[in-house]
């Protein structure tokens, strides 16, 4: 055993593989549908393998001292070549996990949305609605129509994103968001007006990054769903012309 070795504990394949099953069995027993659990946990592998190739790539670790050039550019190649191989197992990794059928549709097209995805989705939003503002007794009981119509709007593959996507909307809309909800939001002056309701549910920060990314998509979904016209238009309203 090399001396660097010394110390670090690896798992075998068989013990990975045990983990794996008795997370599968645990999730089963709580009722957790077989090919909801083999998704997310291939969408965790995949995530782990995209994160070690981005710390490869920017941990910008260099050779050891005083082996000489042609050691360093060998040791760099040699990155270099560790790097790709995992984004590329990374990505295979994510294709498994979002087109286990190989009959299925592929992951880069559009497709009916799966529970597990509309429970990512949940998760997602939730949180990022309670950063500006609080629960509203008047949210309307419409979270998974109006998420269908939402993610119909993405493939597979930008679903699995699309929490990403949503923080990065978030943070870079924040101040908006803080106005739009105090404004229109639980507990202000027009709390009670109909045409603001969609304001008072979490779905609202995901409606609101679909109409600034994708417009007409959007009300595509929106009006095959037949969801109120007028809750678009007044988180439009809310908004402002940008996101129109």
């Amino acid at each position: 055993m090399n001396a660097a070795d010394e110390g670090r504990q690896q798992l075998d394949a068989a013990s990975v593989l045990n983990a794996k099953r008795t997370l599968l069995q645990l999730l089963a027993r709580a009722g957790v549908w077989s090919g909801d659990a083999e998704e997310l946990i291939g969408l965790v592998e995949a995530g782990a393998l995209a994160l070690a190739h981005t710390e490869i790539g920017a941990s910008g670790r260099s050779a050891p001292e005083g082996n000489g050039e042609h050691y360093e550019a060998g040791w760099r190649d040699g990155t270099r070549a560790v790097s790709d191989e995992l984004a590329d197992i990374a990505e295979r990794t994510l294709r498994r996990a979002l087109a286990p059928d190989p009959t299925a549709s592929s992951p880069d097209d559009r497709s009916p949305v799966g529970r597990a995805e509309m429970e990512r989705a949940k998760v997602a939003i939730t949180p990022l609605y309670l950063s500006y503002t609080a629960v509203s007794e008047l949210d309307p009981d419409a979270t998974e129509q109006v998420l269908t119509a939402v993610l119909s709007t993405m493939s597979p593959r930008q679903r699995a994103g699309y929490p990403g996507r949503l923080t990065e909307f978030a943070t870079a809309h924040h101040a908006r968001l803080e106005r739009l909800y105090a404004e229109y939001g639980p507990g202000s002056a027009i709390a009670i007006h109909g045409r603001y309701s969609l304001v008072h549910s979490p779905t609202s920060v995901a409606v609101l990054e679909r109409l600034a990314a994708a417009p007409a998509a959007l009300h595509e979904e929106w009006d095959a769903a037949e969801l109120p016209p007028a809750w678009l238009d007044g988180l439009l309203t809310a908004w402002g012309p940008a996101a129109a």
